[in-house]
């Protein structure tokens, strides 16, 4: 490997190539507010568009180069003037300019020789460069093109002052092993940095960007959650993570903004982010084994990287409930609300909960507590702080989703009404409002699931919600035919949880 020393900067790709994933349109706005968030989390280089696509897509590529971020700015542009000039029209930082390689597209779309080709890739990066900007080549479908010539077009670029060469894996195709091969050659036939980017059609574009790095690239072409045509681009979190905790390479990432940065992309392209997913995932930091639960309270690297934490980039790590729960994951969590069974008390606790996991439910904090208020004859100790008297939603294709109720929050009767996205959002804004005026300290709703547990349109809803003070969380359910009565009846019940001691 080179030397542990260098920095790997950090291209992403989401406004541009994520978001030609099909069935993604970003709005103006949101693309400003990804900007910014890329810029706050540390990217090097921001690939804001390809402003020959449309007026609006100039328009938001010359708002985000006016954003006056650190980072810089990139636009797209084909091997021709007017896609050049285009970029150069919005002040961006760089231009990226590509041309087609391979035998199979050269024939199929641009009908160019592989002469023809290396005279154009000449001209328009002295183009670029004559007008004063930084220029970045691409060989698009390198991985597929003929090795002589695919060097030979790199060399060209770098002799019309390309001051980056980036490596596409187009259409996904290559496997780690070949990829170090591929960039060790036109590492070594170049004076200029590599960049690589790679597509995620076999599950390898992270595997194939880190060999690319392992063999001499020094830029790593990313999306934010992996997002991207067809099966989606390197991911950031997962490539920048492997780079700095399993590489030892540094990168100028702030890694605990990765986790909000994902959430934020998850909120506004609407594809969920699967609970398994590496790092990011729900479960990356989550324990049900007994085993695993017992090794993670007395030391957490015993069940988890240890190279990487859930703090590093800004998650949590969470002990889950189930039919494989251990004893010690249950008296932790009961410690923390002030209960202590006997010993077997807490086997007989244990033995509940694993039947009612293995039934195929969820098992949350609140059906533990229940539980164990039952064996252990402690019903009576439980208070609730927060208790709903009355609850109104109006909604409708004309009207703004509004939420009026009436709760008792320490003895105290309070109301509030509020507006929302949904009947659901509203109705929680407003419990969240009555309980934050009585209650010291924010309690944020952190996760919330739902989902019918019966068919038709009349289906039993169960809402799972996990709502956190300080740095205690706790996961409680509701449910009901109505949507917005379980979700109201699940927060509530966690909220109760959350605060007793």
């Amino acid at each position: 490997m080179h030397e542990k020393t260098r920095t790997i900067e950090i291209f992403d790709t989401t406004l541009r190539d994520g978001e030609q994933t099909p069935g993604i349109s970003f709005t103006t706005e949101q693309k400003r507010t990804i900007a910014r968030q890329l810029d706050a989390l540390g990217v090097d280089i921001i690939e804001a568009g390809t402003p020959i696509t449309s007026k609006e897509e100039k328009e938001v590529v010359q708002l985000i180069c006016d954003e006056g971020l650190s980072a810089k700015i990139c636009g797209l542009a084909r091997i021709l003037a007017q896609d050049i000039d285009a970029c150069v029209d919005c002040g961006v930082d760089m231009i990226h300019i590509f041309v087609p390689s391979s035998e199979i597209q050269r024939e199929h779309t641009t009908k160019m020789s592989e002469a023809q080709v290396k005279e154009q890739a000449y001209k328009m990066t002295r183009y670029v460069k004559e007008r004063g900007f930084m220029c970045m080549f691409s060989a698009m479908d390198a991985t597929r093109t003929r090795l002589e010539f695919l060097i030979d077009l790199y060399k060209t670029a770098e002799e019309g002052g390309a001051d980056i060469l980036n490596v596409p894996d187009t259409v996904g195709i290559s496997e780690p092993f070949a990829m170090y091969e591929l960039v060790g050659e036109i590492y070594r036939a170049v004076k200029v940095p590599i960049s690589i980017h790679c597509h995620n059609d076999f599950g390898l574009a992270v595997a194939n960007s880190l060999a690319a790095v392992k063999a001499g690239a020094s830029e790593v072409q990313v999306s934010v959650n992996g997002i991207g045509e067809r099966a989606g681009n390197a991911d950031l979190v997962e490539t920048v993570m492997s780079l700095n905790a399993i590489y030892g390479l540094k990168t100028n990432i702030k890694t605990e903004r990765l986790f909000e940065m994902a959430k934020l992309i998850e909120r506004l392209t609407g594809i969920p982010i699967p609970v398994t997913k590496p790092v990011v995932g729900d479960n990356a930091f989550s324990h049900e084994s007994g085993i695993h639960t017992h090794g993670v309270i007395v030391r957490s690297d015993t069940f988890e990287p240890g190279i990487m934490t859930p703090e590093m980039v800004g998650h949590r790590r969470r002990i889950v409930l189930g039919k494989h729960t251990g004893k010690h994951s249950v008296e932790k969590k009961l410690s923390e609300i002030g209960m202590s069974p006997s010993k077997e008390e807490l086997e007989e606790i244990l033995e509940r909960i694993k039947e009612l996991g293995a039934s195929g439910k969820r098992v949350t904090d609140d059906d533990l507590f229940s539980i164990a208020e039952v064996v252990m004859g402690e019903i009576a100790r439980h208070e609730r702080i927060v208790e709903l008297k009355e609850l109104s939603v109006m909604t409708g294709n004309n009207l703004i989703p509004t939420a009026s109720l009436k709760a008792v929050v320490r003895g105290k009767e309070c109301t509030s009404a509020q507006m929302g996205l949904g009947p659901v959002d509203a109705a929680l804004k407003a419990i969240q409002q009555v309980i934050g005026g009585e209650i010291d300290g924010d309690i944020e709703l952190k996760d919330f699931r739902i989902e019918a547990i019966t068919g038709g349109s009349d289906a039993l809803a169960e809402v799972i919600v996990g709502v956190k003070k300080g740095d205690r969380m706790v996961t409680a359910r509701g449910v009901r035919e109505d949507i917005v009565m379980a979700s109201v009846e699940a927060f509530i019940n966690a909220v109760n949880r959350l605060m007793q001691r």
